[in-house]
């Protein structure tokens, strides 16, 4: 395991950076002008192999075993191939940008975020599910305006947390490769989630997987939006949140957006046409309202530039120290 040092020291590290954020740079300024959904045939296959694979009849242990072989059929040769094919690649920053550039995720969620609110604001709902419905899981069909506002809140932090912050992540410190990798396992994810009855038992182990490997990255988000209720009760809203900090799960991300709105979030939801009770978080506030969908985007959006802001003196530094050591 490399030490703070070797890290700081890395030749990788700066260039890693400045690739991050040229990257960012470019897929922010294309989201601008077309819709991205680059992944979307890869999640049609994981949608086609459960089908295949994932028998309801089957009993709990053997679709365990189907999930579990239905991650390796599908990453082991995807990785593989692309490991392979680097070695006849010339020109390395390029063939990195690529995997992260289809890595990274959608760049156009506070646009959508704010077109919901503005149908919200108008008393048209069906319009604004029809915005929101590609980006959630959850059914959108029988939901009200306060539905629709508390999941475009909590699809945005913990979609930008999974697809901008851990990706970035495991791009800086583990490699493109790895940071590709893990946007294939959030597919499966997605594809395959728990909250979905039928998943419940061939979607476990991709559960545990992705909630383990987005740890840390969701944790020091966590932390960044922690920072923007500053001002507000900040030492009281970590002694609330701390318990959820060694959780495998998202709940410290929804419980500190939640206190800095002032609203509650989370609750019970509908996927595939079943209820499933979730946690709720503030449940002493209020109920969310079009307008904090776009407070919330503020507040998202903010932790996202203070990170990329962290990260730039990160490469600063490491550059710095390398140029002194040599």
């Amino acid at each position: 395991m490399q030490t703070l040092s070797n890290i700081l020291t890395s030749p990788y590290l700066y260039s890693a950076v400045i690739t991050l954020l040229l990257v960012i740079a470019l897929k922010a300024l294309v989201s601008q002008f077309i819709t991205q959904q680059h992944l979307a045939f890869f999640n049609f296959y994981c949608q086609r192999l459960a089908d295949k694979v994932s028998k309801p009849s089957n009993s709990a242990r053997q679709q365990n075993i189907s999930g579990l072989i239905a991650i390796l059929i599908t990453l082991l040769p995807i990785v593989a191939i692309l490991w392979l094919f680097e070695v006849f690649i010339e020109i390395q920053w390029l063939w990195q940008a690529f995997l992260l550039y289809f890595a990274l995720g959608n760049f156009g969620l506070t646009t959508t975020n704010k077109a919901v609110a503005r149908e919200l604001v108008a008393n048209n709902s069906y319009q604004a599910k029809q915005k929101i419905a590609p980006l959630l899981l959850r059914d959108t069909e029988q939901m009200s305006p306060l539905g629709i506002s508390k999941a475009c809140i909590e699809m945005q932090v913990l979609k930008s947390s999974q697809l901008l912050v851990c990706v970035g992540f495991y791009f800086i410190f583990f490699g493109p490769l790895a940071a590709f990798a893990f946007r294939l396992l959030l597919e499966m994810h997605y594809a395959w989630n728990i909250k979905i009855y039928r998943f419940v038992h061939f979607g476990a182990t991709i559960n545990h997987i992705v909630n383990l490997l987005q740890w840390l990255p969701s944790r020091i988000f966590a932390l960044v939006i922690l920072l923007g209720t500053v001002g507000q009760n900040t030492l009281l809203y970590w002694r609330l949140i701390r318990g959820k900090f060694f959780q495998t799960n998202n709940s410290i991300l929804l419980h500190i957006l939640s206190l800095g709105l002032a609203i509650k979030l989370s609750g019970v939801a509908m996927y595939g046409g079943s209820k499933v009770r979730k946690a709720s978080f503030n449940d002493h506030a209020r109920q969310p309202q079009a307008t904090d969908i776009i407070h919330a985007s503020k507040r998202v959006n903010y932790a996202l530039y203070l990170l990329l802001l962290l990260v730039l003196l990160l490469a600063v530094t490491s550059y710095a120290i390398s140029g002194v050591i040599q």
